[in-house]
């Protein structure tokens, strides 16, 4: 029982600390372009290799 008067500020704190870093996620502006980050993810950037010289 006595673990409770420690368990249940901890877990309050917890939660208040996840609330304020969404919030300041929020506020930074880390969520206006979602899918400018998903297209980033799946476009194919990659610079094609040169072509080689095949001599003999």
């Amino acid at each position: 029982m006595e673990a409770l008067f420690f368990l249940i500020p901890v877990a309050l704190g917890l939660g208040l600390a996840g609330l304020a870093a969404f919030l300041w996620s929020l506020k930074s502006r880390q969520f206006d372009d979602l899918d400018g980050a998903a297209w980033r993810a799946i476009m194919d950037d990659d610079v094609a290799p040169p072509h080689r010289r095949h001599g003999g």
